[in-house]
C-alpha cells in the first residue's frame, strides 16, 4: 500500500505500547475460524462479527467464511460460530432446534461472566451489570438472566439505581470497560448497598487492563497517541479514553488513511497503541506513515508480558477427531 507522507513538522519519535493488538481470546476465535475452514471443508458461517474488527473480518470472509447477523440466515443443518462476544441461551436454542452445528468462540473470559451470572441468578440476587446496553456481550450475558439482569454504564445511573432487595443484590461488569469508569460505578453500588456481593476477581479482562496501564504510561511520555480499532470496538474505545483522561490527544482509527495530517503538526513524539481486535499489520503501515517524511526513534515501551493461551473448544476437537484431521488443543493458561 501507499500512502502519502504527512505534511507539517514531523515526529521524532514514534512511541509503542506494548501489550497492544490481539489477545489470547481474539487469537484463539481467528484460528477456530481458519481450523474450522480446514475441517470441515464446507460453508461456514460466523454469526455476527468474530471480532470487532472489519480487517480480521475481511480476511476470514476471503477464506471462505460466511458472516450472518442471525442463524435464520444460516441453512438448517450447516456448520455456525459464535463470535468470541458470546450469545445468550435463546440463541443457542435456535441452534439446537434448527439442528445447526455449533463451534463456540466465546473468550473464555465473557463465559466466566456469564457462569457468574448465572449463579447469582439462581441464588435470587438481583444482578447489575456494568456496561453497554448494546454491546454483543452485553446482550449475551443479559439473556443468562434477563428478569434478574439490570445494565448500568455510569455514576448517575448507580447513583439512581432502585431494586427489589437492598440486601440481595451482585455485581458483575463487561469484560472490556475502562477500569477508571468501573472502578468509580463499584464504589458507588457499594456505598448504597453495603451488602453487595461481586466476583472473586475482576471481570474486566487482563488483555484490557493490560493495554489501559500500557497507554497510561505512554500518554506520559508522547503528544499525541493515535489508538488503532474500531468503531465498535469497546476496549479500543476506551484505550482513546484512558489517553484523553490524562489530558493527551487522542484519535481513534480504523487503519493508516484516517489520520489526518494537521494532527501531527505539533506532535514531536506520537504515541500508537491497538485494540485488542487489531492486527499488527496496520501498526507497522502507521509506522511506516510517521517515519514517511523523516527519520524518527521508534521505540517500545512494555509494561508487561503476556503469556495467556486459551484450548480450542471441544466442538470443532471433535469435529477434527471425525474428520482425521486431528488438532490438538492450544495449552490453557488462566491469567493471574
Amino acid at each position: 500500500m501507499s500512502v502519502s507522507a504527512a505534511s507539517g513538522k514531523p515526529a521524532h519519535e514514534i512511541v509503542l505500547a506494548g501489550p497492544r493488538g490481539f489477545c489470547a481470546g481474539v487469537e484463539r476465535a481467528i484460528e477456530i475460524v481458519e481450523r474450522a475452514l480446514d475441517v470441515v471443508g464446507g460453508p461456514i458461517y460466523v454469526r455476527r462479527e468474530i471480532v470487532h474488527n472489519r480487517h480480521v473480518v475481511e480476511e476470514l470472509r476471503g477464506k471462505g467464511a460466511i458472516f450472518v447477523d442471525e442463524l435464520d440466515e444460516v441453512p438448517g443443518g450447516a456448520t455456525v460460530i459464535f463470535s468470541a462476544h458470546g450469545v445468550s441461551p435463546a440463541v443457542r436454542t435456535e441452534a439446537k432446534a434448527r439442528r445447526l452445528r455449533v463451534i463456540d468462540a466465546t473468550c473464555p473470559l465473557v463465559t466466566k461472566v456469564h457462569v457468574e451470572a448465572i449463579r447469582y441468578a439462581r441464588d435470587g440476587y438481583t444482578i447489575v451489570l456494568v456496561g453497554h446496553e448494546d454491546h454483543d456481550e452485553v446482550i449475551g450475558t443479559t439473556g443468562e438472566a434477563p428478569n434478574r439482569i439490570v445494565v448500568i454504564d455510569s455514576v448517575d445511573e448507580a447513583e439512581r439505581l432502585e431494586v427489589e432487595n437492598p440486601d440481595k443484590v451482585a455485581y458483575l461488569t463487561q469484560t472490556t470497560l475502562s477500569m477508571d469508569d468501573t472502578r468509580a460505578i463499584i464504589d458507588v453500588l457499594r456505598r448504597r448497598f453495603p451488602q453487595i456481593v461481586g466476583p472473586s476477581k475482576d471481570d474486566i479482562c487482563y488483555a484490557t487492563q493490560n493495554r489501559q496501564v500500557a497507554v497510561k504510561k505512554l500518554a506520559a511520555e508522547v503528544d499525541l497517541v493515535l489508538v488503532l480499532g474500531a468503531a465498535n470496538s469497546s476496549n479500543a474505545n476506551r484505550l482513546r479514553e484512558v489517553a484523553e483522561a490524562v489530558g493527551i490527544r487522542a484519535h481513534l482509527i480504523n487503519d493508516v488513511h484516517d489520520i489526518r495530517p494537521e494532527w501531527l503538526e505539533s506532535a514531536g513524539r506520537v504515541g500508537v497503541t491497538a485494540g485488542a481486535s487489531t492486527p499488527e499489520f496496520l501498526v507497522r503501515e502507521v509506522v511506516a506513515y510517521l517515519s514517511s517524511c523523516a527519520a524518527p526513534v521508534v521505540r517500545e515501551l512494555n509494561v508487561v508480558e503476556e503469556d495467556v493461551r486459551f484450548g480450542l473448544p471441544h466442538e470443532l476437537l471433535e469435529l477434527a477427531r471425525h474428520a482425521g484431521k486431528p488438532l490438538g488443543s492450544v495449552s490453557s493458561s488462566t491469567p493471574s
